[in-house]
């Protein structure tokens, strides 16, 4: 792995990414096609200053979880951090890129995040705390590095099955500009965090959705609540974000050709069905 698509999965054996100071991000980063549909909520991320817990909370659903300064006081109830989002307490540290991105989620799509805690919180009862399952891998995974895809034509999936992204991405461009296939959301904020630093190679962690569903977001969201999905960090579907027709400046055969960031598929690697 290249070194600028490295560090999104911090505790997968990837070091850990430290994320810029906030008067040294150029706010033109917020304008990359990532942080499409957050557009009403990205003032809280180019404002000169860090919004605060009541600005954070302003911006929430009435009925909800609420964000709360995540300090030693708040820590010593000792909960795990999933058991305390169901008991209505999102912890949040203060000035961190991070968790302002995690709120960023949680005021768009609140319904997934909800759906993403209580299955967490399932497996919290049944683990403990201190055993992780596989689903418990997925669904955070999904949390951090997720996108959505809705995919029309089967045969443009057959070719992300075969990583053959020259074809999925390069040979196939107007598909993606004609909704064929396109990012329905994205949802993991560890990959906002990331576009802070601009160059880095960006690797979403994805579900798709096959045909043309009325809401892409409502059928995977129905999904993770029903337990039918996320069973296994092995259903989610990695996608080279740069590749997609506008998310990069250059996007030329050559671009396609590296094979440090285009990874061939893995021997015996086999993808799941849709959602």
């Amino acid at each position: 792995m290249t070194a600028s698509a490295a560090g999104i999965h911090a505790g997968n054996g990837q070091r850990r990414f430290a994320a810029p100071l906030r008067g040294q991000v150029d706010a033109a980063c917020f304008q990359h096609p990532l942080f499409d549909g957050y557009g009403e909520y990205l003032d809280l991320a180019t404002a000169a200053g860090w919004p605060g817990i009541e600005a954070l909370n302003a911006r929430m659903p009435l009925s909800g979880p609420r964000f709360a300064r995540q300090d030693a006081a708040l820590l010593a109830d000792g909960l795990h951090y999933e058991a305390r989002i169901a008991q209505g307490c999102i912890a949040t540290r203060a000035e961190n890129w991070h968790d302002l991105f995690n709120a960023l989620v949680w005021m768009r799509h609140p319904a997934l995040k909800l759906a993403l805690n209580q299955q967490q919180c399932l497996h919290i009862a049944r683990m403990g705390t201190r055993d992780r399952s596989p689903a418990q891998q997925a669904l955070t995974q999904f949390d951090e590095s997720g996108v959505i895809v809705q995919v029309r034509d089967a045969t443009l999936l057959d070719l992300w099955d075969r990583h053959d992204w020259p074809s999925l991405f390069h040979a196939n461009a107007g598909r993606w500009r004609n909704g064929d296939i396109a990012v329905a959301a994205v949802v993991g904020h560890a990959l906002m965090e990331q576009v802070l630093v601009p160059g880095r190679l960006l690797v979403g962690k994805c579900l798709v959705v096959l045909g043309d569903p009325a809401d892409a977001l409502k059928h995977v969201v129905e999904s993770i609540s029903a337990g039918a999905i996320l069973a296994a960090p092995t259903e989610l579907r990695p996608l080279p974000l740069a590749g997609i027709p506008g998310w990069h400046a250059a996007q030329g055969a050559a671009f396609y050709a590296q094979e440090d960031y285009f990874r061939p598929l893995r021997e015996g690697r086999v993808y799941p069905r849709p959602v």
